[in-house]
């Protein structure tokens, strides 16, 4: 049996794209709340970190969900 890549499909990047936005916010979120509850310096600096990186991620899904809608409507040419 030949192992044959499959055709790309982006037909639902754009939802794909919108559930990751989703669901970094609610993690920014609730990230947000635990730092305003904890003491430890160390954890704190780590959690206010990894949201900043969520913060990059989210601009650069704002980007490819608008780059792929255009796509979507322009029929993927």
């Amino acid at each position: 049996m030949e192992n044959k890549p499959k055709p790309d499909d982006r037909r639902d990047n754009v939802n794909k794209i919108q559930s990751n936005i989703n669901n970094t916010i609610v993690n920014y979120r609730k990230t947000e709340e635990l730092i305003n509850n904890v003491d430890d310096d160390k954890q704190k600096r780590e959690l206010e970190e990894k949201n900043e990186r969520r913060k990059q991620s989210l601009k650069n899904m704002k980007r490819e969900i608008k780059d792929e809608a255009i796509d979507k409507r322009n029929g993927y040419k």
